[in-house]
């Protein structure tokens, strides 16, 4: 395979994914991860390759609220086209008054509404991977926000796990819903809430999804596949195997924007991909700093963002640990530009030591639930009150 550093110049203009009336050349979408998937990160994976780039995820709450942090968050500067949303709610009501401000201020031209999200401190007031089990709220939620949406024609598509646990899958449910709601994409990460980002993802329960998706709405609604994508080859064989119209990239590629090149190619059948040296990381390292700079505005800010990263982009090259240490704490352009150069920037690519799993790793754990929440799969008034609560740990974005 050919080592390629530079982001690409051109791209094929046929169509891959379809999403409603969008269209998109690879069938690739960015996973939206809080803290990662801002401007900055966003632009640097789109010079690499191409597919569908959401923001961080945000709150419905705090995007009537019209919160600070969140109006910056859903912010796409104009190069940023098709324009993705993420978001996340718990109530009918306020999920369909942010889609439609979305809609009516022309702020996405997608939106995608997360019923994934793991963490206890969501899935014990009922919300993120928890509330589909909830199917009358599943149902009053996305059938709201597909209405919304449709009125602007923006399509709307949802993200969800395979259910709370082995125990109580939700996700085929949660599909035919969505079917009649009128989604225009489904996206399926093979691993249920207890698993959190343990263990293997559960490509067989994506392929079950995809036949009866079509079984239900033939090939009008595409199905993504999501979990375990760390490389190229990845997504060609959850493709293979599963039937899936695309995939849907998260953890994979932090610290390896190109993966977006990867991806592209190998979906198009060209056996090209990015495998850059060390000179080839210290530059994309570089621009994204710069990229982060202009996105807070603020030199510190932007630096101070970047560190996080340094850990994923230098996995599996020799660099020393001491260097390794000052890179993480690194709080200028100017300083970076020093550090960087410490660098032997012709070290090869690593190879395997490179690739594989990163980002968060966790064991399964017994979910975090509201007490009583499985005992049926239908609302009362008493959960309401604690499904309030849900979106208040997170409602900056």
């Amino acid at each position: 395979m050919t080592a390629v550093t530079e982001p690409r110049t051109d791209a094929s203009t046929r169509p891959a994914l379809r999403i409603g009336d969008i269209e998109l050349t690879s069938p690739v979408v960015l996973a939206p991860m809080a803290g990662i998937t801002n401007t900055a990160f966003r632009r640097l994976c789109r010079e690499y390759g191409g597919g569908l780039y959401v923001t961080e995820m945000v709150t419905t709450r705090a995007l009537v609220e019209r919160n600070e942090k969140t109006m910056r968050i859903i912010h796409h500067e104009p190069f940023e086209t098709p324009r993705s949303v993420q978001l996340y709610g718990v109530d009918p009501v306020t999920t369909g008054q942010a889609v439609r401000m979305l809609v009516e201020e022309d702020r996405a031209d997608h939106i995608d509404l997360n019923f994934g999200c793991p963490a206890p401190k969501i899935t014990r007031k009922g919300g993120g991977s928890a509330l589909p089990w909830k199917s009358d709220l599943f149902s009053s939620i996305v059938h709201t926000a597909v209405r919304e949406a449709s009125r602007g024609g923006v399509p709307l598509t949802i993200k969800m796990r395979k259910g709370i646990d082995d125990d109580h899958l939700t996700y085929l449910d949660a599909a035919r819903t969505a079917v009649d709601a009128g989604v225009s994409a489904i996206t399926l990460h093979g691993r249920t809430c207890a698993q959190l980002y343990s263990g293997t993802a559960d490509w067989d329960a994506i392929a079950t999804l995809k036949g009866e998706v079509s079984r239900l709405a033939g090939d009008s609604i595409p199905v993504l596949g999501n979990g375990d994508i760390f490389a190229a080859e990845d997504a060609l064989s959850m493709m293979e195997q599963t039937g899936c119209d695309g995939v849907v990239v998260g953890r994979g590629c932090q610290g390896r924007p190109w993966l977006f090149g990867d991806l592209e190619n190998a979906l198009a059948g060209n056996p090209l991909r990015n495998q850059p040296d060390l000179g080839g990381v210290a530059d994309a390292v570089r621009r994204h700093g710069e990229y982060m700079v202009d996105h807070y505005e603020d030199e510190f800010m932007g630096v101070r963002d970047l560190r996080k990263h340094m850990a994923w982009y230098f996995k599996g090259y020799p660099v020393g640990g001491d260097l390794r240490s000052r890179l993480a704490k690194v709080s200028s352009l100017e300083e970076l530009d020093a550090l960087l150069g410490e660098l032997d920037h012709t070290q090869p690519y690593p190879g395997e030591a490179a690739e594989g799993s990163r980002g968060r790793t966790t064991r399964a754990k017994r979910p975090h639930l509201p007490e009583g929440w499985l005992d049926s799969r239908h609302m009362d008034d008493s959960w309401y009150a604690e499904l309030a609560e849900a979106e208040l740990d997170i409602s900056g974005g």
